[in-house]
């Protein structure tokens, strides 16, 4: 592991949001990546704003325009960040059921083409494998109904792990497998709950780095924990809406990073106690930090936080994959650089 470099130079790179230096075992990344409105942050302006496209997106009932970039933006991504989380792969398998492959695996393909050899990216896990329940229309109107691929290994590998495996090759960082927030009493008790994702990863590959985001905290039990531990399997940080704060998740897994792989992953998603549509509206354009999201209480704890996880991961020589969200704050790359300042604040205090 390569030495870290004299504090005020990372300092002056992350205020250019050159996020790759901060520290050896810290890799900051975004959810998604294509925002028109980090042109002059990430995108440079002569280069990319002839190329902006736009479409509509309806958030809670209410119409917006989004502005993106193409895929190949991605080779400037990666001169400013370490990781890049992909999320199309969880609205749709890489390869149909019929063997024929999905638009999805053409954009990984586009994506994998484009960014350098060191680029690594984090795949969400399709919700046809990791969704109890799936949202459908049923007679005209919507409903969550029985996922009948709910943890079906052969899917999984056929249909998602394997044609990544093969688009990506060493660029395949880890898997995200993100689960449904469910209420206690529409979910098994946790003892089951462990069970059928022991079976799930008995039949799975061993040779992807697999990371559990757990969204329903009645089953972040200590035998979940525990089983985390013994099979390898990575406990996924998050600063979501209705998960504990990242110390309280630290504290559950006994203060330990659990995954074989020598990685973990922090997601900073959203506010705790604020919805996907109401943290999507406060967040939008996207080119700034935003009013009611980046100036809160919460947000001030998040940066604490995620800064204290990362001093634990440099102890630990584990590398965190340190993923930031629109929603959570604003803007990703500000935040990125937020989390950067204060983590070298740290660094000056104590050498790191």
């Amino acid at each position: 592991m390569s030495v870290p470099r004299p504090v005020p130079d990372r300092r002056a790179e992350a205020d250019r949001f050159d996020l790759r230096k901060v520290h050896p075992v810290l890799r900051f990344g975004s959810a998604s990546d294509r925002y028109a409105a980090w042109i002059d942050q990430v995108y440079p302006r002569d280069v990319w704003a002839g190329e902006v496209t736009t479409r509509k997106k309806s958030v809670g009932g209410q119409a917006f325009e989004e502005r993106l970039l193409p895929v190949a933006s991605v080779e400037d991504y990666f001169l400013h960040f370490g990781v890049l989380e992909i999320d199309f792969t969880y609205y749709r398998p890489l390869v149909e059921a019929t063997g024929k492959p999905s638009p999805q695996l053409f954009t990984l393909e586009h994506y994998s083409d484009a960014a350098p050899p060191n680029a690594r990216f984090l795949l969400k896990a399709p919700q046809q494998y990791v969704a109890r329940r799936l949202r459908r229309k049923v007679d005209g109107r919507w409903a969550y109904v029985e996922n009948p691929d709910y943890l079906d290994p052969k899917g999984f590998t056929d249909q998602f792990l394997v044609p990544a495996q093969k688009k990506l090759g060493v660029k395949l960082a880890g898997v995200i497998l993100e689960q449904s927030y469910e209420r206690a009493a529409e979910s098994p008790d946790p003892d089951e709950f462990v069970a059928e994702w022991d079976r799930f990863i008995a039949e799975v590959p061993n040779d992807a780095a697999y990371h559990l985001e757990v969204r329903s905290s009645h089953l972040l039990s200590p035998a979940y924990l525990e089983w985390l531990a013994n099979r390898d399997l990575g406990f996924c940080f998050s600063h979501w809406q209705w998960l504990p704060p990242i110390i309280d998740q630290w504290r559950l897994v006994n203060e330990r990073f659990t995954s074989g792989s020598g990685e973990a992953v922090l997601r900073l998603v959203q506010p705790r106690d604020m919805d996907y549509a109401e943290s999507w509206r406060r967040a939008y354009p996207f080119d700034g930090p935003a009013a009611g999201l980046s100036d809160t209480r919460d947000a001030n704890r998040m940066i604490d936080e995620a800064t204290a996880l990362m001093y634990q991961a440099v102890e630990a020589g584990v590398v965190l994959n340190v993923v930031g969200n629109n929603r959570a704050w604003g803007n990703t790359p500000d935040l990125c650089r937020t989390l950067a300042h204060r983590f070298l604040d740290f660094a000056e205090r104590k050498g790191a």
